[in-house]
């Protein structure tokens, strides 16, 4: 077998939609069986009801109509048992049982010539599953059943001649074979689909991750300055709209001190901690951005202004009080300038007064929230 077909369904999630869905293959066979069934019951009671019938009541309704009725019956009964209790041996139980309704119906309709053909079906049928030994088996039971039909029944013997018999055999091995080449041809076709379908899925994995790397401050996980204009700029056209939001813009007090003090690697330890407490305490509508160094900027959604000042506050207070082992046990202090949009307020204009409300909180003390509705 090619390395291909060595590797069918070798994606596991792949692999498992495909055996639901040959297993919901196993139920429609089941209940094909069943209709064939009913519908073969039908016909031959019109045929004799209605046309000439060279039988008399009792052979018929036994012979012909009950006893077959409840083998065919009972053998789709049986491999509908097995695909709740065993379903692994389901495969091969609906076509024994496909090979035993085929037998009867031969049997029962011998003097049609092409009935035999009907054997050919569960061979064809069996390519759905694009298993090879299913379908070598489902081909070795036909001709098994075949061959018990003419050995054990004399009139179906009498109905074929030597050269159909040659011919019947040789259809099944040819059919055999041409399932077969169906089948290696669907594996390859389907794991080239599948191989397509998982290098897209890398694509798009990939893609994601290099769009949301291109989006993020690697440092502390929050959007870039880049991403923050983004989205500020939607923030300003929905204001626009009648949906208004609140910008701040929060610094850390004195970190050019802890960078000279302490090193840049414990700067950067101090930066991604703060990011981490403002990331945890906005909601998940709120946008949280590294601006730039030692600021970050946040655009506020769905909240009234003395939420969003609450909000701020309880990030100033929690920064405050958050100790840190590389600063010998320090906490650091935050200030922030905290502004809502007005009607017909510019992004610039907006982000200028956030900024004085910055340098407000810095010169009057530091470790505080201004804003132009609170000062403090």
């Amino acid at each position: 077998m090619t390395n291909k077909n060595n590797r069918f369904f070798s994606n596991p999630s792949f692999a498992a939609i495909e055996k639901q869905r040959q297993v919901q293959y196993v139920r429609w066979f089941i209940w094909t069986y069943w209709f064939v069934i009913g519908a073969h019951f039908l016909a031959q009671l019109f045929s004799f009801l209605f046309l000439p019938y060279d039988a008399s009541a009792n052979y018929f309704y036994l012979h012909v109509l009950l006893y077959p009725s409840l083998l065919m019956c009972g053998v789709t009964a049986g491999a509908h048992l097995i695909l709740f209790k065993a379903e692994r041996f389901s495969f091969y139980s609906i076509f024994a049982a496909g090979t035993v309704i085929a037998m009867v119906i031969i049997h029962l309709n011998m003097d049609i010539r092409i009935i035999a053909a009907v054997m050919l079906l569960p061979i064809f049928a069996s390519t759905l599953f694009f298993r090879l030994n299913l379908t070598w088996f489902t081909a070795l039971l036909q001709i098994i059943g075949f061959i018990a039909l003419y050995v054990w029944d004399f009139w179906f013997r009498s109905f074929i001649s030597d050269f159909d018999l040659i011919a019947i055999l040789l259809f099944f091995v040819l059919s055999t074979v041409a399932a077969s080449f169906i089948i290696v041809g669907g594996r390859d076709l389907v794991y080239d689909l599948e191989a397509a379908m998982s290098a897209r899925q890398q694509l798009l994995v990939e893609n994601t991750v290099m769009s949301q790397r291109s989006k993020t401050d690697a440092l502390t996980n929050l959007y870039n300055h880049m991403s923050f204009h983004e989205f500020y700029d939607k923030a300003m056209e929905f204001a626009d709209r009648g949906a208004p939001f609140h910008l701040a813009l929060i610094d850390i007090d004195n970190f050019k001190s802890i960078n000279d003090t302490f090193g840049h690697r414990v700067g950067d330890s101090v930066l991604a901690a703060v990011a981490r407490v403002i990331k945890d305490r906005i909601s998940p509508a709120d946008i949280a951005s590294r601006y730039g160094g030692e600021e970050f900027a946040l655009l506020l959604f769905e909240q009234s202004f003395d939420e969003a000042y609450a909000l701020v506050e309880r990030i100033r207070a929690e920064l405050a009080k958050t100790t840190h082992p590389e600063l010998e046990g320090r906490a650091v202090t935050v200030s922030a300038g905290l502004k809502n949009y007005s009607n017909a307020m510019s992004k610039e204009r907006l982000f200028e007064e956030a900024d004085a409300l910055l340098y407000e909180a810095k010169r009057t003390g530091k470790n505080k929230v201004a804003s132009d509705a609170i000062a403090v």
